[in-house]
């Protein structure tokens, strides 16, 4: 992990505002909740029980190596974002097996909302 991505897991990990060259972590404390940019572009959103995936518009390696980073401090061990063919994937555990599905924007991994659920 690179020491910019290991300063921005520290910041989400202490409830706290960071930034540094083209990341920053901006934590707001009425929703307990750090939105984290790269360039400027929102690339996830981390609760106390979910992480929300978005790719800033730009499917690059620096985007894909950030959301990694994220995932790997923050949510399941094994789960992470990879590209094949030039198309975004991300590989999940579902409690008892690891699946593969397409990368979507706004994916809201761990505990799901009322407002995430199709009623």
């Amino acid at each position: 992990m690179r020491k910019i991505e290991q300063q921005m897991n520290d910041a989400i990990s202490d409830n706290r505002n960071w930034q540094s060259a083209n990341t920053a972590v901006a934590y707001n404390p009425e929703t307990n909740e750090s939105t984290v940019f790269l360039y400027g572009n929102k690339i996830a959103e981390v609760g106390d029980d979910y992480i929300r995936l978005f790719d800033g518009g730009y499917q690059s390696n620096t985007t894909k190596s950030r959301i990694n980073a994220i995932m790997n401090e923050h949510g399941i061990a094994g789960e992470g974002v990879f590209q094949k063919d030039y198309e975004w994937f991300i590989r999940l555990y579902n409690g008892t097996e690891f699946f593969t599905t397409e990368f979507r924007n706004g994916m809201r991994l761990g505990a799901l909302a009322a407002t995430d659920l199709l009623v």
